[in-house]
């Protein structure tokens, strides 16, 4: 199924948004697209991101509670305005695949609730590697480009209920 792609969409913002992008690379293939599709996005909209690598899919939800928690011990550093998770969770023989993709999601949901965080959620849950590929090819479905999206939409609305905390650089004394 051919979509539209994201990025048509125009976004108010504040100021530029600092995103996170956490991507696990269980899949390099499919996690080069789902890349690429989120940074072309963010690009498109001017802005900043920084990304980290989390071995699988369940590790995605607690690197982001780690970098919402390590603002506490470094005031310096740029807080971040959002979250994109991008990984993929492909069908095997057992039961692994649908606790996997169903606990990353629950915990993804949990940690948005929990710190009232923009997350745009690109954690594919596929039959076959084909499904991956197709939803993960920016030419395709592009689902890192909407997880992106997705992020900065939730950011847009944490800023119509003045719920974005404001950018401040705070100078270390020494």
């Amino acid at each position: 199924m051919q979509t539209s792609p994201p990025a048509a969409r125009k976004f108010n913002f504040d100021n530029k948004p600092h995103i996170l992008v956490v991507e696990a690379r269980f899949y390099d293939d499919i996690a080069d697209a789902l890349l690429t599709g989120a940074q072309s996005v963010l690009d498109a909209v001017g802005a900043s991101y920084e990304k980290l690598t989390v071995p699988g899919a369940l590790e995605i939800p607690a690197a982001i509670a780690y970098a919402v928690k390590a603002m506490d011990y470094d005031p310096v550093r740029r807080r971040f305005d959002g979250y994109v998770a991008l990984g993929c969770v492909v069908k095997g023989e057992t039961r692994h695949d649908e606790i996997v993709g169903h606990e990353s999601a629950r915990a993804l949901q949990e940690v948005a609730l929990r710190y009232m965080l923009a997350v745009g959620n690109g954690i594919l849950t596929v039959n076959n590697r084909e499904q991956a590929v197709a939803r993960a090819r920016p030419d395709g479905e592009n689902r890192g480009g909407r997880a992106a999206e997705a992020c900065l939409c939730m950011i847009e609305i944490k800023q119509q209920f003045h719920l974005s905390s404001k950018r401040r650089w705070v100078a270390k004394s020494g």
